[in-house]
């Protein structure tokens, strides 16, 4: 387990602490946070209070940054200076955080034979040698990576469910470790569902009593490299184009949105459902999605007489 080394060590465990009792906590601002404690750590040995020239120091945006990259490198930094300085244990001021810049990426459409050959090939993992690693690898990456393509979950999301947020009964997940911090839930469909019954029953035999849905080898949760690894060298068995796993997120809302095309534009509502199903914050970050599938927006106007824009406002690119 990795243990914070600077003179901010109690501070921050106590943080930390505050922030998973008011759900606002995650693994990206662990990380940054332990970045945060080793250049601490390194460049000012001793020190024995926060200043405002050591958060001013790390927290400049750098010239190899993003506004993006530096948001998410610095923005837990500024929750903390906050923390501290609201309970008077230290008089700094947080750093100004970037605007946030309009994302330009644009995912990989996948293909129906793509998609095939991707999950043949998590079908055809090796079961030899007959270690832990091995068959829990076999057992929970065709099922994974199935999930994400089915509900259009997040990948961290899918990585930190419990064995408790899936009621394999009623077919639902609960959504707990959210972009937004929101619960929400998610509807499995039935072939979806028969899928997680019969993977529970496979994995619970290799990990009895475990905490997490999907464990590692090791029973904690799957971490990211994980999935980047996993999905990046199977998805090159048989396929050239750059894809990622999240792209299958991206990919459950434009298949959506494709299946309302001749339906009659039930439009606000089928609108709701999705942006309620896909865990974001409000209507707008749905939005997104239209601009992937061709030709909505020409379909729209010969169908209703409106614009996108005249239904639903200008809408900032969520990346989630």
């Amino acid at each position: 387990m990795r243990r914070f080394q600077s003179f901010l060590t109690p501070l921050m465990e106590a943080f930390i602490a505050f922030q998973k009792a008011s759900g606002r906590w995650n693994e990206t601002y662990e990380h940054n946070l332990f970045l945060f404690d080793s250049y601490c750590t390194q460049s000012f040995p001793e020190a024995e209070t926060l200043t405002q020239e050591i958060v001013d120091g790390w927290c400049t945006q750098r010239t190899t940054e993003t506004n993006n990259s530096c948001r998410t490198r610095i923005f837990v930094i500024s929750n903390f200076a906050r923390y501290l300085r609201d309970r008077e244990m230290a008089d700094v001021v947080g750093p100004n955080i970037p605007k946030r810049e309009p994302r330009t990426y644009i995912p990989h459409a996948f293909t129906e034979f793509e998609l095939e050959c991707f999950f043949k090939a998590c079908d055809s993992l090796p079961s030899t040698p007959r270690t832990l690693v091995v068959l829990t690898r076999r057992i929970v990456v065709p099922v994974f990576f199935r999930l994400l393509y089915s509900s259009g979950i997040r990948t961290n999301e899918a990585r930190m469910l419990q064995v408790g947020d899936v009621d394999l009964v009623q077919g639902v997940l609960i959504i707990h470790y959210s972009k937004g911090h929101s619960q929400h839930f998610i509807v499995l469909h039935d072939t979806m569902l028969d899928l997680l019954r019969r993977y529970n029953a496979a994995i619970q035999a290799l990990h009895p009593g475990r905490k997490y849905f999907f464990p590692s080898a090791k029973g904690s949760f799957l971490t990211n490299g994980w999935v980047v690894y996993n999905f990046r060298k199977l998805w090159h068995k048989h396929n050239t184009p750059h894809a990622t796993a999240y792209g299958l997120r991206h990919n459950y809302a434009v298949e959506n949105i494709n299946q309302w095309i001749g339906e009659g534009f039930e439009f606000f509502s089928k609108l709701v459902y999705l942006s309620k199903s896909m865990g974001h914050a409000s209507l707008e970050s749905t939005k997104y999605y239209f601009h992937l599938v061709p030709a909505m927006a020409d379909i729209l106007l010969e169908r209703t007489g409106r614009d996108f824009d005249d239904i639903v406002p200008e809408a900032d690119y969520e990346e989630g």
